[in-house]
């Protein structure tokens, strides 16, 4: 994995970022549109992180910081790339990111269907937290 290389997204990258979670990541987002990751990558430059190999996109994680938590969204390896340490280089990435502003914590939404997914976040070391319930309303119609 040493041409394995994670930089943060470009404005140029989220046409092919948008197409890669349509084939890669689990679920979709009100926010899976071109505004949406165009006004993160704005209002954050350094949170959406890609994973590149061989000069293919291969991965991605959106490690958000409001400046109180610490948020991971859209952790995504590509299918025939999986399970070779991509998502756990992301997610070293991203907690170096959040380690360096300040965070303390980082949570992550995984879908309760995603079992893939879940095995992941397990094994980077984070547990469900059965207690809580993601409360949600959509602001726009």
């Amino acid at each position: 994995m040493s041409d394995l290389r994670i930089r943060s997204a470009t404005p140029d990258d989220l046409d092919d970022v948008l197409a890669f979670w349509k084939t890669a990541a689990e679920g979709t987002s009100i926010s899976d549109d071109r505004d949406g990751v165009e006004r993160l990558v704005a209002r954050d430059p350094e949170a959406l992180l890609l994973a590149e190999q061989d000069g293919q996109l291969v991965g991605t994680v959106i490690a958000g910081f409001d400046g109180w938590r610490c948020h991971l969204y859209r952790l995504a390896v590509r299918p025939d790339r999986r399970r070779q340490g991509i998502g756990s280089a992301l997610l070293a990435a991203a907690e170096e990111r959040f380690v360096r502003l300040g965070g303390r914590r980082g949570d992550a939404m995984v879908l309760v269907r995603n079992e893939t997914g879940q095995h992941a976040w397990r094994a980077a070391g984070y547990t469900p937290e059965e207690h809580w319930r993601r409360w949600v309303k959509h602001l726009t119609p």
